[in-house]
């Protein structure tokens, strides 16, 4: 294997491995009963401002339509979002999150900060700084090869 693949193998497995124990970490850190998905969902929603359809957020989250309805569905039965036809096309839904889902959202926030913190800590401030740049493009890179 030449030096470029051996080094795409070894960036892919660091971050395939730090992305399971940060999930694990994470969920661990969320109030009792709520998921990564979930939380995930409830941030996206709280710092957009705005309604979604469960198509737009499915895209945003690079997940089924399936995946996302059973997803918004245990939100809804929470009362963490609340889903509404769409006034112009009574095909499509449109989902906000609740006073309560902002409620979960920042009690879970409260919960990891600490968690999450502690590891940039521990990494550097200015470390962490100059790895973000290099990690976005790596993101956008990859999501430039969606569908």
């Amino acid at each position: 294997m030449d030096e470029n693949n051996s080094l795409a193998v070894s960036l892919f497995s660091e971050i395939l491995m730090a992305d399971q124990l940060a999930r694990t970490r994470l969920g661990q850190a969320l109030p009792k009963g709520m998921e990564l998905s979930h939380f995930s969902v409830l941030n996206h929603l709280a710092r957009t401002g705005t309604e979604r359809t469960p198509a737009q957020l499915a895209k945003a989250f690079h997940v089924t339509r399936g995946a996302m309805t059973n997803t918004l569905s245990k939100l809804e039965t929470a009362g963490y979002v609340h889903i509404r036809p769409d006034w112009d096309d009574a095909r499509r839904k449109m989902v906000a999150i609740s006073p309560a889902g902002r409620q979960a959202r920042d009690a879970a926030l409260a919960s990891i900060v600490p968690m999450i913190s502690e590891v940039v800590n521990e990494l550097g401030a200015n470390r962490v700084k100059s790895a973000l740049p290099i990690l976005r493009e790596f993101r956008i890179k990859l999501g430039s090869n969606d569908t």
